[in-house]
């Protein structure tokens, strides 16, 4: 598989003790969106899942998609879920923004509904950044080492 950036250090030291199917799965969704945004800054997040935040901007307000991965599976979350036009109905949770599609295989993510909805999610996004972006494709890490 061709990675167009390859994963930050700090955050591919942390996903080497995830579930292989798992980090197998991430990989790929990963260079879709990159594939579909290549000018996407990718956030790092390491909280309660290990998590790639893909935004417009270096702000976490201005992301569009999210990848987090828990201990044995992971969603392709959106960060502004209920603000997006889903006519397909993949959305699901009960948050006041945020909504997910799960991933179990790569046919979850790999179609034209959602290609579609992730289009859809960049187009919100660059219609509601407030400010331009400085950073350009690139990789923040927000992972604090110990």
């Amino acid at each position: 598989m061709k990675t167009s950036r390859p994963p930050h250090l700090d955050f591919q030291y942390l996903l080497d003790f995830k579930n292989l199917e798992v980090v197998e799965l991430f990989s790929d969704l990963r260079q879709y969106i990159l594939e579909l945004y290549p000018a996407s800054n990718e956030l790092l997040y390491h909280t309660h899942a290990l998590t790639a935040v893909f935004s417009i901007s270096e702000k976490l307000s201005d992301a569009f998609c999210m990848l987090p991965i828990y201990t044995n599976h992971l969603n392709l979350g959106f960060n502004k879920g209920t603000l997006l036009k889903d006519p397909n109905k993949l959305l699901t949770g009960t948050g006041n923004l945020i909504r997910h599609i799960d991933v179990k295989k790569s046919s979850d993510y790999r179609n034209t509904k959602v290609k579609a909805l992730i289009q859809e999610a960049i187009n919100f996004a660059i219609k509601d950044m407030d400010k331009p972006t400085k950073s350009i494709g690139a990789t923040i890490s927000k992972i604090r080492q110990k």
